[in-house]
């Protein structure tokens, strides 16, 4: 064989060996590509992975930090609820409505706070106790008859949908219940609390007659208010009235309450300096170990 057919054999070898190369090489890549899979998503469980059968822990019964921020005042201070227990039977205790005009009712609620915070077996299982000491902080860095009102110089006892009107009256002048129910951020906050919680009970107190009164908006009280009111004066040593007539109220916080269908009561201290601690714990154990399993 010469060398011109040594060079074609040769040439046609490397052409056949290049074909067997390629075609093994596009079987290799067909075997690694198929099949063409796709990463399946991770299934999501259903409960949110709080675990088998658990509710989504924003509808939870019972559940609450041990503060809430409610909202915040007109100049921005901040509105803070505090709970005691985690039972199903909530019973809301305010103080401070009328700020610095009834300093003594957020002494009050602020013992209250300082009781159950060392005194956790106060409070029952099937109970929490939930105390708002301040409702009007800005009023309450105001002394005297100024401190009634918030920065809006609005009476927030007038600014509930019970009744409500834009002219209140407080004693013989009158006051401003806000340009509509629910028109300052104070009394808004405990509105929205109120209807996301639902609290059974309620205890709001002010100053200065040493009474205690049952709630109602444009009717009679209901039988579980005038019960509330009378197992609460019963043990603090307050006498109680039917209802308040000195003059008309409109607007008020405790009667808005009542028309939520919630019983509610006003406790009005004797007067405006002091706290009268002793009685109104025992008023508010008296309602605790009414209402406990």
């Amino acid at each position: 064989m010469n060398t011109k057919n040594i060079v074609i054999v040769v040439l046609i070898l490397v052409i056949i060996g290049a074909v067997v190369v390629l075609f093994l090489n596009q079987d290799d890549t067909t075997v690694v590509n198929e099949p063409n899979l796709q990463e399946e998503p991770m299934p999501v469980e259903p409960d949110g992975g709080i675990g088998d059968g658990a509710e989504p822990l924003e509808v939870m019964e019972g559940e609450r930090e041990e503060s809430t921020q409610l909202g915040t005042s007109v100049s921005g201070q901040e509105i803070v609820a505090y709970h005691f227990g985690n039972g199903e039977t909530e019973i809301l205790l305010v103080g401070g409505v009328h700020g610095g005009y009834s300093p003594n009712t957020t002494s009050l609620t602020e013992d209250a706070v300082s009781y159950f915070e060392a005194n956790s077996t106060a409070v029952p299982e099937n109970i929490m106790v939930t105390i708002i000491p301040a409702l009007n902080p800005d009023g309450l860095e105001k002394l005297g008859t100024a401190g009634r009102f918030n920065a809006n110089n609005v009476d927030l006892n007038r600014n509930f949908d019970c009744e409500w009107s834009a002219e209140g009256v407080w004693q013989n002048q009158e006051v401003s219940g806000g340009s509509e129910a629910f028109s300052e951020p104070e009394a808004a906050a405990l509105r929205d609390y109120v209807e996301k919680y639902d609290p059974d009970y309620a205890i709001v107190w002010f100053s200065a007659e040493g009474k205690v009164y049952p709630s109602a908006c444009a009717g009679a009280p209901s039988a579980e208010s005038v019960e509330l009111a009378e197992t609460f004066a019963s043990a603090a040593g307050y006498p109680t009235e039917a209802e308040f007539d000195a003059y008309s109220i409109t607007g008020d916080m405790v009667n808005w309450m009542a028309k939520q269908g919630i019983p509610a009561i006003s406790v009005l201290l004797s007067d405006h300096e002091s706290s009268e601690w002793t009685k109104n714990k025992a008023g508010i154990e008296a309602v605790i170990n009414a209402y406990a399993e």
